[in-house]
């Protein structure tokens, strides 16, 4: 009995010790308060809906509103069959700045084989993408200031 109640003292005593850490994720004040008009999602949203809204005609993989992650599938334009490409955005901030932006796409070409190999993409597609994307977002920005 006594082995079981110096246990129970234990646990509650480190209980209360990790209680008061703020540093440690998931006890206490790890967590970030989301700025106003950034309810609902850790990034910023007008970033959030941007991505969205801008690669739309890529089928959605996955997305991530907290951890600020979006990946999207293979798609393939009808005009160019032997091309696909798919892109992941990653929203690094929750202000709206042009840093706080990264996309990486990724090709593939098919061979002679018909299989898919990895292809070079122009780096300035990867920053055409994410300059559409901040335009998209200053404007929806301005839409809800007025």
């Amino acid at each position: 009995m006594v082995l079981v109640r110096g246990a129970a003292i234990a646990l509650i005593a480190s209980g209360l010790m990790l209680g008061g850490c703020g540093g440690i994720p998931g006890f206490g004040g790890g967590a970030k308060p989301v700025p106003a008009g950034q309810t609902g999602i850790g990034v910023n949203a007008f970033l959030w809906r941007a991505t969205l809204d801008t690669l739309s005609f890529m089928p959605l993989a996955n997305a991530d509103p907290w951890g600020g992650v979006v990946n999207y599938d293979w798609y393939t334009d009808p005009q160019t069959p032997n091309e696909r490409f798919k892109a992941t955005v990653f929203i690094l901030d929750t202000r709206l700045r042009a840093d706080a932006l990264n996309v990486t796409v990724t090709k593939e070409t098919r061979d002679a084989s018909g299989g898919w190999v990895g292809a070079p993409v122009a780096a300035q597609t990867e920053t055409d993408l994410e300059n559409a994307i901040l335009t998209k977002a200053r404007q929806l920005n301005l839409q809800n200031a007025g």
